[in-house]
């Protein structure tokens, strides 16, 4: 408890007391690189729980499984976030990986239980003009459709990624044993999958149908464009929305 007063606290110097009062802001991206056999993790998944209260923020939580190995396998950890989390690596210029890592946008990162450090980030990218526009069009068609607009005379990369990100919203988890034996951890927006279904070349607006089903019963979406860098490397996250 005491380490969850500071969280409020600080989230509401730099967003406001009221989540529902967030302005029309661009959506932030915050993914976590995080496993229940980290003991310096839990801190981080309580500060993404946080986030999730805000409109403007899109909080991920993306379990590895390097951590598998010391006394407790984590029930959310995949060999895929792994290999994000080291593509991620790669475009800061490092070969190490650790956890709690909080990646912002695609191209920024901090420690994720250094509170101010990440909302410091969050804030700077809050600041940032609109580059792109998401729109999910439902009524009277068969087949939801995603609207993807350019809202800048700036230059945007040439290959931009649609991808749909299916999470759990909540999942508590009591750990019995390794560094987190006795805790029990509520992870938020836990992803279970990131799939790719569009290409955008920053031109012109484009429509794409959106995959079918967007999301099993239990779990909610998102959809992410994302910069792909040389090699296909994950780049600059332009834009990204949730959908109901």
């Amino acid at each position: 408890m005491r380490a969850v007063l500071p969280l409020i606290l600080i989230c509401a110097t730099w967003f406001g007391a009221s989540p529902a009062n967030a302005q029309e802001r661009p959506v932030t991206v915050v993914e976590l690189f995080t496993s229940q056999g980290c003991s310096s993790c839990p801190p981080a998944d309580a500060l993404l729980g946080k986030l999730a209260e805000y409109d403007d923020i899109l909080p991920l939580a993306l379990h590895v499984d390097y951590w598998d190995y010391i006394g407790w396998k984590d029930t959310f950890a995949q060999a895929a976030h792994t290999k994000r989390q080291k593509a991620y690596a790669y475009s800061f210029g490092t070969r190490s990986i650790y956890t709690p890592q909080m990646v912002i946008g695609g191209v920024d990162q901090a420690v994720g239980s250094h509170v101010v450090e990440v909302m410091d980030v969050i804030h700077r990218h809050q600041a940032k003009p609109q580059q792109v526009a998401l729109q999910t069009i439902r009524a009277d068609i068969a087949v939801p459709r995603l609207r993807v607009e350019r809202m800048t005379h700036r230059a945007l990369p040439a290959q931009m990624l649609v991808q749909i990100v299916r999470f759990v919203p909540k999942a508590h988890v009591d750990i019995s044993r390794g560094e987190n034996a006795g805790l029990s951890i509520t992870s938020t927006n836990v992803v279970l999958d990131i799939q790719g279904f569009g290409v955008w070349d920053g031109q012109e607006a484009v429509e794409f149908e959106l995959p079918n089903p967007i999301a099993a019963e239990g779990q909610s979406a998102a959809i992410v464009l994302q910069a792909a860098r040389k090699g296909g490397y994950p780049g600059e996250i332009l834009a990204a929305i949730k959908l109901d």
